[in-house]
């Protein structure tokens, strides 16, 4: 099922500026409403569903921030500012109202775009990691991880013997898929400061994961040395049984990132 294009809505009072952003949006695989006010603001996000907001800061009426204020009190949509101000007192209260980027005008139209991908990158992630950290039993190359039961089975759905702190480390990589975790971060994540635990014993803990899940523990393919830089889980993980549905359907709602993301 194709994901749909993200529907962005532009408030902007200057006409030309909100003109000129929506003709280059819509070029660039976005569907774009373009208002001049907060009212206008209003009417559109209750029409239909908005995936992220660009919302000056100077407008008639209510300002962008006060918008931003209320926005962020009802819904976690993005929201990416605009000003014609650079000062940083500015971009700090639009942040801490809640925006999620600050961009000060003039600005190059290549450059609203690439934040625009950054913000739904960031909130694409999250919710895959809400999601999937949610979840009581995930799967991953035929391998499936009960976090309830605290077991693993093997693609023939054989239980796979580990140790606590073996199981901790995997779940934390599950949890995780795709990217490069430091092994200071390995420690904090699954054995905590407290516990005496030194760097090294996150290699040996690797070491006896790998000989238990991959095809060739002395070729691994599926958790991976990033030299300098510590592990990288890279098998696709995946909610399994009555979590999946779910999952799936929610995932009908994803959108799509414009080109260059």
């Amino acid at each position: 099922m194709a994901t749909p294009n993200p529907n962005i809505l532009v408030v902007e009072d200057d006409r030309e500026t909100r003109t000129l952003i929506a003709k280059y949006l819509r070029n660039n695989a976005c569907n774009v409403t373009a208002v001049g006010d907060g009212r206008e603001m209003s009417r559109a996000m209750a029409d239909h569903r908005v995936d992220l907001i660009i919302l000056d800061v100077m407008l008639p009426g209510e300002d962008g921030l006060s918008l931003c204020r209320k926005v962020r009190a009802q819904s976690l949509t993005p929201i990416i500012m605009l000003t014609a101000r650079g000062e940083d007192v500015d971009r700090i209260v639009g942040l801490e109202m809640g925006a999620d980027d600050y961009l000060p005008k003039p600005f190059n139209p290549r450059e609203l775009l690439a934040r625009i991908n950054a913000v739904l990158r960031r909130q694409a992630a999250a919710q895959a990691a809400s999601s999937v950290e949610g979840a009581s039993t995930l799967a991953f190359e035929g391998w499936r991880i009960d976090l309830r039961l605290r077991e693993l089975r093997n693609p023939e759905g054989a239980r796979v013997a580990m140790t606590s702190a073996e199981f901790d480390l995997l779940r934390t990589f599950c949890e995780r898929p795709g990217r490069v975790l430091s092994r200071d971060s390995l420690l904090d994540l699954t054995q905590g400061r407290n516990t005496g635990s030194f760097e090294r014993s996150i290699d040996v803990l690797v070491s006896r994961i790998r000989r238990k899940i991959e095809p060739n523990p002395a070729d691994p393919t599926l958790i991976k040395t990033v030299r300098s830089g510590g592990y990288l889980f890279t098998p696709r993980t995946e909610i399994a049984g009555a979590e999946a549905e779910r999952a799936e359907a929610a995932s009908s709602e994803a959108v799509a990132l414009p080109p260059g993301s």
